[in-house]
C-alpha cells in the first residue's frame, strides 16, 4: 500500500470513528436553549369561563453542561399572581426536580421527558397538580399549563428572550 493510500485509509478510519462517537453521544439538553431572561404574556382561564391577560418574567439559569436548570417565573393578572421557582435535572431524556410557589406556600415534585426543543412534564404537590408543555424555538417560548382541580383550567404563555 502506498503512503498516499495509507494516509487516505487512516483519514477514512478517523472520520468513521468520529462519526460513530458522535452518534453514541448523549442527546443535547433542551435546557441549553432556555438559558437567559424571558418576558411576555398570556391568558389564564377559569372554570367559570373567565379569561384574564397575564404578564410574565422568567429567568433560566443553566449549569452542568445543560444538565441542571433553575427557573424563576413570575406572572400576574388583575386577579392572580404566582411566583414559581424550580430546580430540574436532565438525564438522557428524563427530567426530574422540585418546585415551589411562594404566594401560596405550595411545593412539590416535577418529572417528565424532554427532547429537542420540547419538554413535557407533570408537577405534583399536596395541594396542586398540573401537566406542563414547553417549547423553545430560537428567541420564542410557548408554555401551556393544565392544572387539575381548582378554579384555574389553563394557563397559556408566549415568552420572548430579552
Amino acid at each position: 500500500m502506498s503512503g498516499s493510500s495509507l494516509s487516505k485509509t487512516a483519514l477514512l478510519f478517523a472520520s468513521l470513528s468520529l462519526a460513530g462517537s458522535a452518534a453514541l453521544a448523549a442527546p443535547a439538553s433542551p435546557f441549553i436553549a432556555m438559558a437567559g431572561s424571558w418576558s411576555g404574556g398570556g391568558v389564564i382561564s377559569t372554570t367559570d369561563g373567565q379569561h384574564e391577560q397575564l404578564r410574565c418574567r422568567a429567568a433560566y439559569d443553566v449549569a452542568g453542561n445543560g444538565e441542571q436548570l433553575r427557573l424563576n417565573l413570575t406572572c400576574a393578572s388583575a386577579s392572580y399572581k404566582f411566583d414559581l421557582a424550580s430546580e430540574v435535572e436532565y438525564r438522557g431524556g428524563a427530567i426530574s426536580g422540585a418546585w415551589t410557589e411562594a404566594s401560596r406556600n405550595a411545593s412539590g415534585t416535577l418529572s417528565g421527558r424532554a427532547a429537542g426543543d420540547h419538554v413535557e412534564a407533570a408537577a405534583r404537590g399536596d395541594s396542586f397538580s398540573a401537566n406542563l408543555s414547553l417549547t423553545t424555538r430560537g428567541g420564542r417560548q410557548t408554555v401551556s399549563i393544565q392544572p387539575q382541580g381548582g378554579s384555574i383550567t389553563s394557563v397559556s404563555l408566549a415568552l420572548n428572550r430579552r
